[in-house]
């Protein structure tokens, strides 16, 4: 499978199947919840470095919107823009999907998602239909900022 974005020594490809083990434990490890991540595989996108797994992104998509979710970074490649390269990638995916609108819940990200256009909203202005989700239901505590950005198809190129 070819990278959907490649740079140096890093690269940003659709997510295997095989690829779950090792993104539930940078999950893990970073203290965020990995409940959920299998069944919204088919719109997770992971970090390589050569063919080790070392950061990902996923969406569960609804409709016309979906939820970014479980990003993450090993700790020795944060600061290098990573992070940034996976939201981006995410929201081209997202509007390739047909979503015109993201939603997430963080907890400790909040200015990471702002720099990226995401804003900060009640948890009930989050589109409906992504109550649905794991995230909502069960996995992010109450405490969790929500924020929404709009996208557009110029992000589907």
């Amino acid at each position: 499978m070819s990278p959907l974005e490649s740079h140096s020594d890093t690269s940003v490809s659709e997510a295997r199947i095989d690829d779950l083990p090792a993104y539930s434990a940078l999950l893990t490890a970073a203290g965020l919840p990995p409940a959920g991540l299998a069944d919204c595989w088919r719109h997770a996108l992971v970090l390589r470095e050569g063919e080790r797994v070392v950061g990902g992104v996923a969406l569960e998509v609804y409709e016309e919107a979906a939820l970014l979710r479980s990003l993450v970074v090993a700790p020795h490649l944060r600061g290098r823009g990573l992070g940034e390269r996976l939201t981006d990638a995410a929201l081209r995916l997202a509007a390739a999907s047909g979503a015109r609108e993201v939603g997430l819940l963080t907890e400790s990200a909040a200015d990471f998602f702002a720099r990226r256009g995401f804003l900060p909203v009640a948890r009930e202005a989050v589109p409906q239909v992504l109550h649905a989700s794991v995230q909502f239901r069960t996995a992010c505590p109450q405490s969790a900022q929500a924020m929404t950005r709009r996208i557009d198809t110029a992000h589907s190129r």
